[in-house]
């Protein structure tokens, strides 16, 4: 499975406002905006393009559009803030949301949400999360889509820890992941260290 880590100067400084503990909910809330899309331009890269000819002002030409059917899978409540932006550049993406969260003792993810209909039919399902921390929310997400019959799946997030990289590639090896920054390690408590803190928190200010 491909790891895709963003190199891009301006991903690279917006991602250091985000971490920055300076950073207001208006502000973070704004560069996740913002680190999102340049994530999906480069997550999207390989998607199929089919002909459609159009009339310029001048003539008739062979254009082309996306040739996929995408839905966009964010992870309540962190992902939410990832969706808008997506959504700009993609209006014709769907939207289901899974609701998962971490148990804090056990570092476990539990589900408690899940609208998806009867049978999938997208050609691609975005998984959009912020952190990839212990990696169990993200491989309970691709379980579950999996399960309903998705079968092309990414997963988009903004920071990463090395052991939820590992426990996904390793439950998940077909779905790649995009990042802006794959950090150093897990603490005691299971945050992403230097990270940014809880994503969910400082983006709505709780």
């Amino acid at each position: 499975m491909a790891v895709h880590i963003s190199q891009h100067p301006l991903v690279q400084h917006k991602l250091t406002l985000m971490r920055h503990i300076g950073s207001k909910p208006k502000k973070f809330r704004e560069v996740v905006r913002e680190i999102s899309q340049f994530l999906l331009y480069e997550a999207t890269a390989d998607l199929p393009l089919i002909p459609r000819p159009i009339e310029t002002p001048l003539a008739p030409m062979q254009g082309v559009e996306i040739g996929a059917r995408i839905g966009l899978i964010p992870i309540l409540r962190a992902g939410l803030g990832m969706v808008e932006p997506i959504i700009d550049l993609l209006p014709t993406a769907r939207v289901w949301h899974l609701g998962l969260y971490r148990d804090h003792r056990t570092l476990e993810p539990v589900s408690y949400y899940n609208k998806l209909p009867a049978q999938p039919d997208i050609d691609l399902c975005l998984i959009l999360d912020p952190m990839l921390a212990t990696g169990g929310s993200a491989v309970a997400a691709v379980d579950v889509l999996k399960d309903w019959g998705a079968v092309h799946i990414k997963f988009l997030g903004l920071i990463a820890a090395p052991e939820g990289v590992a426990r996904l590639q390793e439950a998940h090896p077909d779905v790649e992941i995009h990042l802006a920054a794959l950090d150093d390690c897990l603490n005691e408590q299971g945050y992403i260290v230097p990270g940014l803190g809880d994503a969910g928190d400082r983006q709505f200010g709780t």
